[in-house]
């Protein structure tokens, strides 16, 4: 039977809990150690189902998995001649597109799923494959898959944006096979977020060469090999800001440690407008919460914008604020399926094709809700929190895939929340 999270709202969330690793950052730089001649050390790795799921990917492709301590993973190649990711693995996660670029590299050839993932829109990835294409590789799609290969790789200028921006997996995809290339791969509106800085830091760690990391353009000169390494993931900047709105939502004060405050700039900088006390210290962000919250225009955009992985708890947020706020996507324009279930719970929104007004103020009740991705799953626990009586989310395996046991940390900080 499939787990659900009963919660009993309207109790406060306070004290002090620490951040888990990064998901987004953990998952391309395990796909990374495709492209290393010796082994890879990840610390910091959380314990979340798309962890797994990559590292099913990785053992289907000759790479041991093997988890040294609670948080530490070593990825060694131990046979370098499978080059097909499947589809039972690929469908669970986008994420695991980014193997395609190391095989490439690597082994000259990858015959990649078509990925799956959350429920939130569409998500092509035609940039990452007129990136790699770009490179000098020849690319067909046959049966649902990418069939990518190319003896050597060359260097190019590529372009990495599309009509909503650029794009972060396709970003990381050319990075990884640029580092292998022959000559010179210079990458125009590349994405900039925390998560692609940490993979370009660890492939430089690694040997490549790279330029521009933290900037719209990347130089990268190719090298014929790349060694092991051992780098610690950074902090999941998503999970922080759940919990810091968690702690809004219920007027508590919460303290989130093991941050990067500079990942949470926004974010921060949108509690202070709807009334709350936000102070940096150190590697900690802590949140007051405001005696009345105060609606918020919200636009989930590319770093360093609100990430549109937080464009659904944002609302949850402020359907309980005073005024009317206005919420848009700029990232995926149509992510709105978890409106029907926060107005199962009393939110008062109008959903339109590019944006949702929330009617804040609204008196949240308990009921049963189900989460359609991951996201959205936890918009309805922020909500469940904030409500009066009992509600219930179904299909929490949506939270478990990026969240380490939310509903335990929640709970540390005097929540009522149980798995059943």
């Amino acid at each position: 039977m499939a787990a659900i999270l009963r919660i009993t709202g309207r109790r406060r969330v306070e004290g002090d809990v620490r951040a888990a690793g990064s998901k987004n950052a953990a998952l391309p730089m395990m796909a990374a150690a495709i492209l290393a001649d010796e082994p890879v050390l990840l610390a910091g790795v959380p314990h979340l189902l798309d962890v797994d799921t990559m590292g099913r990917i990785l053992r289907e492709l000759g790479v041991e998995v093997l988890w040294d301590e609670d948080d530490t993973v070593q990825l060694r190649t131990v046979d370098a001649r499978p080059v097909r990711a499947p589809y039972r693995l690929l469908r669970r996660m986008r994420a695991g597109f980014c193997v395609l670029g190391p095989l490439l590299a690597r082994r000259g050839e990858a015959v990649v799923a078509l990925p799956g993932g959350c429920a939130i829109g569409p998500r092509p990835v035609d940039l990452h494959l007129a990136g790699l294409k770009a490179l000098g590789a020849e690319i067909e799609l046959r049966h649902g898959y990418v069939v990518a290969r190319a003896r050597q790789l060359r260097g190019a200028t590529i372009r990495m944006a599309g009509p909503d921006g650029p794009t972060v997996t396709g970003t990381a995809n050319v990075l990884s096979a640029a580092v292998l290339a022959e000559g010179v791969t210079v990458v125009e509106e590349a994405a900039i977020e925390p998560e692609i800085v940490a993979l370009g830091e660890m492939l430089g760690a690694m040997g490549a060469k790279i330029d521009g990391l933290g900037t719209s353009t990347l130089r990268i000169e190719g090298v014929a090999r790349l060694g092991g390494v051992i780098r610690r993931i950074i902090p999941d900047r998503i999970e922080a800001a759940t919990l810091l709105l968690a702690g809004a939502i219920t007027g508590g004060t919460v303290r989130v440690a093991g941050v990067v405050p500079e990942h949470l700039s926004a974010v921060c900088e949108l509690l202070g407008r709807a009334g709350c006390q936000v102070m940096a210290d150190g590697n900690a962000v802590t949140v007051h919460a405001a005696d009345r919250l105060r609606g918020v225009d919200v636009t989930a955009e590319p770093y360093p914008g609100v990430p549109t992985d937080l464009q659904a708890q944002w609302m949850a947020l402020l359907a309980v604020a005073e005024g009317q706020s206005t919420v848009r996507d700029t990232v995926f324009p149509t992510r709105w399926m978890h409106v029907p279930e926060l107005i199962r719970l009393g939110a008062r929104i109008d959903q339109f094709d590019d944006r949702a007004v929330v009617h804040g103020a609204a008196r949240l009740s308990g009921a049963t809700v189900t989460a359609s991705d991951l996201r959205a799953s936890a918009a309805l626990v922020l909500a469940g929190l904030a409500a009066e009586g009992t509600t219930t989310v179904r299909a929490v395996h949506h939270l478990d895939r990026g969240y380490e046991r939310l509903d335990l940390k929640l709970a540390s900080l005097g929540a009522e929340v149980r798995r059943m």
